[in-house]
């Protein structure tokens, strides 16, 4: 490859992965504007199968064969949990809190996955993942008190509960997907956990029928919105970009997500977190942060001679 290809496949990359960033980032807004309209079950189960319906049509040309066995259990397994209670958790979390607040709790995921890969993979406690968590749950307190000085406080301590709960199935998600990207694409990987998740909603398919008759253009239109951009579009720019960088880089631009969703939310709903809320949020990142310092190798000191 040459510089120039080179160049142009970074720029790529960094375009996509932008372009991720602000799709996810405009869900949690997404959500927020027309919860209203939709309940938490009907809105990830219509959000899903617009979502299945794109990436569809993307991995039927391929013509690639089904994943079978231990990988099509993890699939399973992601796709209920990550897809459809991830999903259904944010959704009832969000008609509590803010977006913006919600997006600050999700990012505590990392964390979790850490800590998850720890006691399950036996990938350890290093000290930075300590220290991290604690500061995390530091941060996350106080985002609860920032809610319990809002007008309506049992309710929004309920919202954090419902996004720390969706934060700990995305974590849980992520490390099942794992060892499934090792032999399958992650565009089919995602379609396929998509329809799964859209599958283990259909229990609300009445319900949802029911609030579409109901609903105006607008909302329809942003439901809609929700499958197409930050669910079959900024899964697909993730992946693009994540061949192309580290899996480090990528992870680390996600820190940006709380930032974006809090100016779009404060842009396009008129809403922010409270202060208090805003320095927990901080203080969560930071704890995130902390957890992916890593140690630098003692150079060894010749001998003495």
């Amino acid at each position: 490859m040459t510089t120039t290809q080179t160049a142009v496949a970074r720029d790529l990359s960094l375009v996509a992965m932008a372009t991720t960033l602000v799709l996810w980032a405009s869900a949690f807004v997404g959500i927020r504007a027309i919860g209203e309209t939709f309940s938490p079950g009907p809105l990830a189960l219509g959000r899903l199968v617009v979502g299945a319906v794109c990436l569809g049509a993307v991995v039927a040309p391929r013509r690639q064969r089904l994943p079978q066995g231990r990988n099509l259990a993890y699939i399973t397994a992601y796709g209920v949990l990550w897809f459809a209670g991830y999903n259904i958790a944010l959704n009832a979390g969000e008609t509590y809190v803010d977006a913006g607040t919600a997006a600050l709790l999700v990012q505590t995921g990392p964390i979790l996955i850490a800590v998850l890969a720890g006691l399950l993979l036996g990938e350890g406690f290093p000290r930075t993942l300590v220290i991290g968590t604690a500061v995390a749950v530091c941060g996350v307190a106080l985002i609860t008190v920032g809610t319990k000085a809002s007008d309506a406080p049992d309710t929004s301590v309920v919202g954090v509960l419902l996004c720390a709960l969706a934060a700990v199935l995305y974590a849980v998600g992520v490390l099942v997907q794992k060892p499934v990207l090792r032999s399958v694409d992650a565009i089919q990987a995602t379609w396929l956990g998509c329809t799964i998740g859209a599958i283990a909603c259909m229990p609300y398919a009445p319900r949802l029928v029911d609030e579409m008759a109901a609903a105006s253009p607008a909302s329809i239109a942003g439901l809609v919105y929700l499958g197409v951009f930050p669910t079959a579009i900024a899964f697909t720019t993730w992946a693009y970009a994540l061949a192309r960088v580290s899996a480090g880089t990528a992870s680390a631009t996600t820190y940006l997500v709380p930032a974006i969703a809090i100016g779009l939310s404060w842009l396009l709903l008129s809403e922010t977190p409270t202060a208090i809320g805003l320095t927990g949020g901080a203080v969560c990142l930071i704890g995130v942060a902390i957890t992916r310092l890593r140690r630098r190798p003692v150079q060894a000191r010749p001998a003495d001679l």
